[in-house]
């Protein structure tokens, strides 16, 4: 299960680099700051949109991150071993 979530999150962050997403008003912006010779702008202004693309999507995984660790780490022992031994009675 782990490999495959990080699997996931390294191809997710690949993924993300190589595309250029932009609104409209911000194409224009860019059209006409390319078209003056400055290519510069239209640069930084896609790592921007993207890097505004990505920031709730990693606060989102942190905290799903912390609230499964921490109710994985709230069991207690006995509490595991009641759960295991219902499951075994259930398929029995």
């Amino acid at each position: 299960m782990k490999k495959i979530f990080f699997v996931s999150i390294i191809l997710l962050l690949l993924s993300t680099s190589v595309s250029m997403a932009q609104c409209a008003m911000c194409r224009m912006t860019v059209e006409s700051t390319v078209s003056n010779g400055r290519s510069q702008i239209a640069s930084n202004l896609n790592t921007a949109i993207l890097y505004l693309l990505m920031a709730p999507y990693i606060l989102s995984a942190v905290i799903g991150y912390l609230w499964w660790s921490s109710s994985k780490r709230n069991i207690s022992p006995v509490t595991l071993l009641r759960q295991r031994i219902r499951k075994a009675f259930s398929q029995v």
